[in-house]
């Protein structure tokens, strides 16, 4: 988990902005650890490619560097990889390499024991790429039901742990070589060492999965966050406690304010759960349309859930 402080740091550092496509709200909180080594990026329209959209959560580990490079870099190298034009999803796959290499051959990030996570998504001609490497993750809501957008990269899972062992490493206590707990990072480059594996086969790896949607006109919002939020509430959870709240009238920011609030421990007397820095985006899809209109259907959809539903809802979590 790393050093802890003994009280959180819970000033947030929130912000938003809004076209005719998106209503977007971001916030991070340092919380219990001893200094904040996420990033984030929203961008409603990437300079060398006005027409798309882009949306990312970093988590880094062992210090904020690599974190930092990507939320000001990664969308650049995605943009300019040949196939982005005609497939933007061999584009991302590809760019998180590139990236890696990047920062692999700069003498200030090669030599450092840090990593970072990365979900993004990238929205171009109507459809959702959602690239992502580690254990942060995206949902989306659809008419109030979830949308999973990425899967988790732990080293348990088998299809990790085969490129693990495969690489000359190993698993321990579900961390790779008994010291990182996530099997695909940006960075990290003591885990990249083989000389006779390709980068997508390393021990650790920037290689990310990639899942692609057409968006809809019932596509109400999508969730991009770090591990602090997903180990602490479920995917259900999260979007039921977003979309509860734009049903009331807050805006994104203010929902990823309450969300980090909703997730932190109380105390660091819990197994490590709520005890991370926690960086959430909340992307609101308008198709055109106002938020207003986005929380009035959040609101008139809740209103006609059946007494059975209502029951249902009343046992989740408390989402205060």
């Amino acid at each position: 988990m790393g050093l802890t402080l003994s009280e959180p740091v819970t000033n947030k550092e929130s912000a938003y902005c809004q076209n005719e496509h998106f209503r977007v709200g971001s916030s991070c909180m340092q919380g219990w650890r001893v200094r904040m080594e996420d990033s984030h990026t929203h961008i409603l329209s990437l300079p060398d490619d006005p027409e798309a959209a882009f949306f990312a959560v970093y988590d880094g580990h062992g210090g904020e560097n690599v974190a930092q490079y990507a939320g000001k870099h990664l969308h650049k190298f995605i943009v300019k990889r040949p196939e982005y034009e005609e497939h933007p999803d061999e584009a991302m796959k590809q760019a998180f390499l590139d990236i890696d290499d990047a920062m692999l051959k700069d003498e200030k990030l090669r030599e450092q024991m840090a990593g970072s996570t990365a979900v993004t998504i990238l929205i171009k001609n109507n459809t959702l790429y959602c690239a992502n490497a580690g254990d942060s993750r995206a949902v989306a809501c659809i008419n109030g039901k979830v949308e999973v957008l990425s899967i988790d990269h732990k080293p348990n899972n088998e299809r990790e742990m085969k490129r693990i062992f495969e690489g000359g490493g190993f698993v321990e206590y579900n961390r790779v070589n008994g010291n990182l707990a996530l099997s695909r990072a940006l960075g990290d480059f003591v885990f990249k060492k083989n000389t006779h594996m390709s980068p997508q086969d390393q021990i650790v790896t920037a290689f990310p999965d990639v899942e692609v949607r057409k968006i809809t006109p019932e596509w109400e919002f999508a969730v991009l966050a770090c591990d602090g939020i997903w180990d602490v509430l479920s995917n259900e959870d999260v979007v039921d406690f977003c979309r509860q709240r734009i049903a009331l009238g807050l805006y994104p920011e203010e929902i990823c304010e309450q969300l980090m609030t909703r997730c932190l421990a109380p105390d660091f007397q819990m197994g490590g759960l709520g005890g991370d820095n926690m960086t959430a985006v909340l992307v609101c899809f308008l198709h055109g349309k106002t938020y207003e209109d986005l929380q009035a259907k959040c609101s008139s959809s809740l209103n006609n859930h059946s007494p059975q539903e209502s029951q249902e809802s009343d046992e989740t979590p408390d989402l205060k």
